[in-house]
């Protein structure tokens, strides 16, 4: 099975986008990090249409749908009663009478200023080297990020995306972030159940 695509947030997140498209047992994977605690899924399916979105989500046991943060499809978050939506350059806005949480990607930190405010929660990224993009670099500078933090930039409502490996998950508490989205160090496992042990040994660490 090729696993290139995938994302997660709040204290942790795990990010569903290491693929853009669907692959066969995902459900299963999803179901293995839930199980072992995850507390939100960010599912990203760019590539994949409405109908494929929508049979992952069936095969995803009900008990887990409010943990699942949509990047695309919107109109399924009502449908499957999902945490929330996640906004991006493809997809900008909420959908009209959303009642769910609203997070969004910001890539540098003036876009944290501009849309934190608005949001439940937004990740910032690469804020270390990807696991999962190679030749994607951190775009910040450690001392760039201790300001952030003294200002008030980087708080509670910002969660660090891009190379969260466990032992970089002091770092990223010390930085001040709210929490660590991650995605390469879950996706990178051989299979579900090596995933769920891997995560919850990372949650354990938080």
């Amino acid at each position: 099975m090729d696993k290139t695509d995938t994302k997660t947030t709040a204290a942790t997140t795990v990010a569903d986008d290491i693929r853009p498209d669907i692959f066969d047992g995902e459900a299963s994977w999803i179901a293995a990090l839930f199980r072992a605690g995850l507390p939100t899924l960010h599912l990203r399916k760019p590539d994949a249409p409405i109908e494929a979105v929508r049979a992952l989500l069936r095969s995803v046991p009900e008990e887990f749908h409010d943990r699942i943060v949509l990047h695309d499809c919107f109109s399924l978050t009502r449908e499957f009663a999902l945490r929330g939506v996640h906004l991006n350059g493809r997809n900008p806005e909420p959908p009209e009478n959303h009642c769910g949480s609203v997070s969004r990607s910001c890539h540098d930190l003036d876009e944290v200023r501009r849309y934190k405010p608005s949001c439940d929660y937004v990740t910032l990224s690469p804020v270390f080297d990807s696991i999962s993009k190679r030749g994607y670099a951190s775009a910040f500078a450690l001392p760039q990020l201790e300001m952030a933090r003294a200002e008030g930039i980087i708080d509670d409502k910002v969660i660090a995306l891009g190379g969260v490996t466990a032992d970089r998950l002091p770092a990223v508490r010390r930085m001040g972030f709210g929490g660590a989205a991650l995605l390469g160090a879950i996706w990178s496992a051989a299979d579900p159940d090596t995933a769920a042990r891997r995560l919850k040994t990372m949650l354990e660490t938080i």
